[in-house]
């Protein structure tokens, strides 16, 4: 690994050993998580009541659901490296006050300009909570109890993304929809409460000038990547929106790697991606993301469009991944075989699980519960698995004076692979179906609009059938993706462990650049 500068490592932080309350801290830590995570999936649900009651039009309800998105993952970057330069903890409590604020702003909003700027302002916050909840955990854990801690950590992403729909159908049972807003403001009370009692303070000292350009570089390539692969489907992949947002994302990423070539303090230092163990972990990253995101989207449609659940119902049937994830992560399963198993073990078990569950779910889980069920729960075995290995891996193979950029790398990663899974399964979805389609619905774009063309129950059976074997087929495509990218992520970490690119453990500072002074720990605040 490059040295980094000495004037970037310091880091003052109370060791591990001292700190009596991490896993109090963690459980802070991990409520701040899940209401950000909520966040990303709560509003689906609530799309007939904000057109109706906020006469919200389709473009309106769309910026609504992608502002938050659009928001946070351009400024991941940019909120991991300010925790790293102003201290974690502060950026943890200025992320939930912003995050608190928007939200009542949200619940208050009378217009549906109003819920889409409060959408926005929740995402700046759950960006910082993104970076600063995973760095805190690098910073409070040492090497034996890291592994578990990220594996809980990471097991709150899975939750929470299960049980967003869920409990906003709940709460849209016996409310309005700004209490799908409202809850989040004692959640933030309690956990900003208990982040400035608990959470010990940790920063880069150094002095080191803000790389405002890098930043705004990062934000413009991210915003417009993230846009392009959310717009895709809706307006097609040719159309100008898309292919301009594209170029204008690919140009602000390339623009933003030269510029942090150059600059004395980049953001993000770009001879990480020398190291092997960063480049596989990174790989893996994605493809994981690919995956979960992917057949995410993928299962939602299969389950309502193909076996006929309603969005309450679909969502309790898709709750068996997360709860698997959620149990083997809680157990500390993981944590234990790692050891045994090693870094790229680990990486390529995981992914391999994740590749038969989708493949499981594609071959058995056509016209029953029954066979998706088995599929869903190998899938989940897989996901606790590889994806806290992955962001270990990643976190530990970049010094820890910068484990803020490390969150926000791991952050970034997983929404472009989760929007790239998205993006890629549903293309592969669309051609398979519009090519199997009967002569009478030749041309149609989707399943409403192939069944309004139909006129016999034979017709409209071979429509239904035409879209099951679009999602199965686009189902295999994943899980030969992650399969492939498990072997590829396992192979760069193996030759990187011996090469002897192994990652140094987080307490432990980064070490100075060649005739530079020897970084130094300091106590806490």
């Amino acid at each position: 690994m490059p040295a980094v500068a000495p004037d970037a490592t310091t880091t003052a932080l109370q060791p591990p050993g001292r700190v009596a309350s991490r896993w109090l801290i963690l459980a802070v830590i991990c409520v701040a998580q899940l209401t950000v995570v909520l966040d990303n999936t709560v509003l689906n649900v609530a799309v007939p009541s904000l057109t109706e009651e906020l006469g919200a039009t389709t473009a309106d309800v769309q910026w609504m659901i992608n502002a938050y998105s659009l928001v946070q993952s351009g400024l991941l970057l940019t909120a991991g490296n300010s925790a790293d330069r102003y201290g974690r903890k502060r950026m943890l409590a200025t992320g939930l006050v912003l995050f608190g604020a928007a939200s009542l702003g949200a619940t208050l909003a009378h217009t549906p300009g109003q819920l889409i700027a409060a959408r926005a302002g929740m995402g700046i916050g759950g960006a910082l909570l993104m970076t600063t909840t995973l760095a805190v955990v690098m910073q409070i854990f040492d090497d034996a109890e890291r592994p578990k801690a990220i594996g809980i950590w990471g097991s709150v992403n899975s939750l929470g993304f299960a049980a967003g729909p869920l409990i906003g159908g709940s709460l849209l049972d016996h409310f309005w929809w700004g209490s799908l807003f409202l809850v989040n403001l004692p959640v933030a009370a309690i956990a900003l409460a208990a982040v400035v009692t608990l959470v010990p303070e940790s920063k880069s000292r150094g002095g080191e000038r803000p790389d405002l350009l890098g930043a705004l570089l990062s934000m413009i390539g991210m915003v417009g990547v993230v846009y392009a692969i959310i717009s895709g489907p809706v307006t097609g992949w040719l159309s100008s929106r898309v292919l301009l947002s594209a170029a204008i994302g690919v140009v602000g990423l390339a623009l933003f790697a030269l510029w942090e070539l150059r600059v004395p303090h980049p953001m993000l230092d770009m001879h990480f991606f020398r190291n092997r163990r960063f480049i596989g972990a990174v790989s893996g990253g994605i493809l994981v993301a690919f995956g979960m995101g992917g057949s995410m989207f993928l299962l939602t449609q299969h389950l309502q469009l193909v076996l006929g659940y309603g969005p309450l119902d679909a969502g309790l049937r898709m709750a068996p991944l997360a709860l698997t994830v959620v149990l083997i992560n809680f157990t500390g399963l993981g944590a234990r075989l790692a050891p045994r198993f090693g870094t790229p073990g680990m990486i390529v078990s995981g992914m391999t699980l994740l590749a038969a569950g989708l493949t499981a779910i594609s071959l058995l889980g056509g016209d029953s519960y029954g066979g998706m069920l088995f599929g869903l729960i190998v899938m989940g075995i897989g996901v606790a698995i590889a994806m806290p290995t992955m962001a270990n891996a990643i976190m530990s193979a970049i010094p820890p004076a910068k484990a803020g950029v490390g969150a926000g790398v791991n952050g970034t990663l997983m929404e472009f692979g989760t929007g790239l899974g998205v993006a890629v399964l549903g293309a592969v979805l669309n051609s398979r179906f519009v090519a199997l389609l009967p002569v009478v619905a030749a041309g149609a774009g989707s399943l409403p609009a192939a069944l309004a063309r139909t006129h016999t129950a034979a017709e409209r059976t071979a429509v239904h059938h035409a879209f099951a074997t679009g999602i199965g087929t686009s189902q295999l495509v994943g899980a030969a993706a992650v399969c492939l990218g498990g072997l590829v992520a396992a192979v760069l970490l193996r030759r990187a462990e011996r090469a002897g690119q192994e990652p140094r453990s987080a307490d432990q500072p980064a070490p100075a650049a060649p005739g530079g002074p020897d970084p130094a720990v300091a106590p806490a605040d």
